[in-house]
C-alpha cells in the first residue's frame, strides 16, 4: 500500500482522475453503462501525500485526502456485487457498496447517511483501520486483478465521505429512541466505548461515559500521532456523542475512584460496559531496561500525543532528547514511535525487528511512509541487553542476528538467534513497542471479574463478563488490537445491553 505517486501532488492527481472521469461520461453518453472490464481497467486512485522530505519534521497529516475526482473516480471502480463480500469484512458492517453507489451518483451526504447507520466514527475509521486485512481483503476486483492493493480503496472513500460532510457543515445526527428509563456506564471513551455508547443512546438509554483521562478518545488521543489522526478530528467526533445527549465524566478512573460493582450496586446503573483498553505496556526483560533513556511507546507517544511535547514552547510536559534512537518491535505502534521520534528532533531513527519485512505485523503504508521519511530498518535483528554508562543512561544496545526457521502457532516463520553474532550498536533512546497488557486495577478492585491470566476480561459471544450486567469489549477483550475491531466488540456489547433492557 505505498503510494509512489505523492510526488506528483495533489493537483497532478486530480486532474488525471477529471480526465479518466470524462473517458466515463463518454462512455455513459453512449447510452451503455461501464461493463465490469471498464471498471476493471479504471487506474486506482493513490493518496496524495505531504513530500516525504518535508513531513519527517512537522506533525500535519500526511495522507492529505482525495480530491472530488479522485473519489468519483474510485467509486466508478466498484463491481457493486450482489452478495457485497466486503461487507463480510468490516468488523462493524457498513453497508460498503451502497456508500459507494451514491458517491458515484453525487449524493455524497446520502452516501455519509449510509457509514453512520452502523460508524459514527468514520473520519477515523477512514484513517487508521486497516482495510487492507479487512474489507478490502474480501473485495472481488482485488481478488480478480491478484492484488489488495488494487482492491476498491474503501476506507480512502469513506474518508472523503466524511471529511466532505465535515467541511459543509451538514452533519447529521442518528436519531434517538424515546426515554427508556434506563441508564448504563460505559467504561473508556475509546473506539469500543464510544461506539457502544453511540448504540445505547440510539436505543433511548441514559448514558454516561466514564474517564480517566482529561480528554475524550482513548487510543485515539493518546497512541495514534496527530500526523496520522488529527486529534481536532477525535474531538469532533467523540463531541458528537455530547449533542446525542450522553454525558462524559472524566478524569475519573473506574476501580479506584469508584469501583467496578458500585456503579450497580449503589449508583443506580442498570448495565455497565467495559472498554478501558489495554494499556499497561510490555517489556522485554532484559538487563538493563531500567535505564534512563528506555521507555515504552506507550510513554513515549503518550507524552507526545495527548501532553503535546512536541510543542516545546506550550507543553507542560517535557520530552527526551534523542540523537540515535531504536524502537523495538514490528507493529503500528512501532511505526508510530520511530516516525514521531524523528519529527521530536532523533538524526537517526532505527526499527529492529527479528523477522523480515514480510512478517512485520504493521500496516504496509504505515511501513512504506516510513521508509520514505528515513526510517531505517534493521531486520532479523532484536537486542539481548541495554547498556550504560556510570550514571546509569543508556548509551547502546548489544543486538543479535537471527534467521527464520518453521512457521510458529501464528502461520509467521519462527526467528531463530544465530549464536556468535552479538555486536554492540550505539543508541542514546530505546524505545519498546511490543505491545500492551490489560491493567491490573480492574481485576484487583473486582474479584467478581474473571480475567484470564494476561488480564483480558472474559466474555462470552454476546461480550458478557462472569459478572452480572456486565459487559467488556475492545482491548481489554482482546488484547491490543485495531479500532475497528474495539468497535465491533463494542456494536455487540450495546446490541445485547439493548436486548437486556428492552
Amino acid at each position: 500500500m505505498n503510494d509512489t505517486l505523492h510526488e506528483a501532488g495533489k493537483e497532478a492527481l486530480e486532474h488525471a482522475a477529471h480526465e479518466e472521469l470524462r473517458r466515463v461520461a463518454a462512455i455513459r453518453a453512449e447510452g451503455r453503462e461501464l461493463s465490469p472490464r471498464d471498471r476493471m481497467a479504471l487506474p486506482t486512485q493513490a493518496m496524495p501525500c505531504q513530500d516525504s522530505a518535508l513531513r519527517s519534521r512537522n506533525m500535519f497529516e500526511v495522507a492529505e485526502g482525495y480530491g472530488e475526482s479522485q473519489a468519483r473516480l474510485e467509486a466508478e471502480r466498484c463491481l457493486d456485487c450482489k452478495n457485497a463480500p466486503c461487507v463480510k469484512g468490516c468488523p462493524v458492517w457498513v453497508d460498503i457498496p451502497l456508500f459507494i453507489k451514491k458517491i458515484r451518483e453525487g449524493d455524497f451526504q446520502g452516501s455519509a447517511r449510509v457509514i453512520k447507520r452502523t460508524n459514527l466514527l468514520p473520519s477515523i475509521c477512514g484513517r487508521v483501520c486497516p482495510q487492507e486485512s479487512q474489507c478490502q481483503a474480501e473485495c472481488t476486483l482485488g481478488k480478480s486483478l491478484k492484488s489488495v492493493d488494487q482492491a476498491v480503496q474503501i476506507g480512502r472513500l469513506e474518508r472523503w465521505v466524511a471529511d466532505r460532510e465535515r467541511a459543509c457543515g451538514a452533519c447529521d445526527l442518528p436519531d434517538i429512541g424515546a426515554s427508556s428509563g434506563k441508564k448504563v456506564a460505559v467504561v473508556g471513551s475509546g473506539p469500543a466505548g464510544l461506539t457502544t455508547a453511540i448504540d445505547l443512546r440510539r436505543a433511548g438509554h441514559e448514558v454516561v461515559v466514564f474517564e480517566a483521562f482529561q480528554k475524550t478518545g482513548g487510543v485515539m488521543v493518546y497512541g495514534i500521532p496527530e500526523f496520522r489522526l488529527p486529534k481536532s478530528l477525535v474531538a469532533m467526533e467523540s463531541g458528537l456523542l455530547s449533542e446525542m445527549g450522553v454525558r462524559y465524566e472524566l478524569n475519573f478512573l473506574v476501580g479506584r475512584t469508584r469501583k467496578l460493582g458500585a456503579l450497580i450496586r449503589e449508583d443506580g446503573f442498570d448495565a455497565v460496559f467495559v472498554g478501558a483498553g489495554a494499556g499497561l505496556p510490555k517489556f522485554m526483560d532484559m538487563p538493563g531496561e531500567n535505564l534512563v533513556g528506555v521507555f515504552s511507546a506507550n510513554e513515549y507517544l503518550t507524552r507526545a500525543n495527548l501532553m503535546k511535547a512536541y510543542d516545546r514552547e506550550r507543553a507542560a510536559t517535557p520530552i527526551y532528547p534523542s540523537r540515535r534512537v531504536a524502537v523495538l518491535g514490528g507493529g503500528n505502534v512501532a511505526m508510530d514511535s520511530a516516525r514521531m521520534a524523528l519529527r521530536l528532533g532523533a538524526e537517526e531513527v532505527r526499527v529492529l525487528y527479528r523477522r523480515t519485512r514480510e512478517e512485520m505485523p504493521a500496516r504496509a503504508e504505515e511501513v512504506g511512509h516510513a521508509m520514505e521519511e528515513g526510517v531505517i530498518f534493521d531486520f532479523l535483528a532484536s537486542p539481548t541487553k541495554v547498556l550504560g554508562n556510570d550514571k546509569g543512561i543508556a548509551e547502546a544496545l548489544e543486538i543479535l542476528s537471527y534467521t527464520l526457521g518453521e512457521p510458529d502457532t501464528s502461520g509467521r516463520r519462527s526467528p531463530v538467534p544465530i549464536k556468535g553474532s552479538e555486536r554492540v550498536v550505539p543508541f542514546d533512546t530505546i524505545i519498546v513497542a511490543i505491545g500492551n497488557e490489560s491493567n491490573p486495577l480492574l481485576a484487583k478492585t473486582t474479584p467478581d471479574l474473571k480475567v484470564d491470566k494476561r488480564g483480558h476480561i472474559l466474555v462470552d459471544d454476546k461480550q458478557k463478563t462472569s459478572m452480572d450486567r456486565v459487559y467488556a469489549g475492545g482491548d481489554i477483550v482482546l488484547g491490543a488490537a485495531t479500532v475497528i475491531l474495539a468497535m465491533g466488540e463494542g456494536r455487540r456489547a450495546a446490541a445485547a445491553i439493548n436486548e437486556l433492557l428492552a
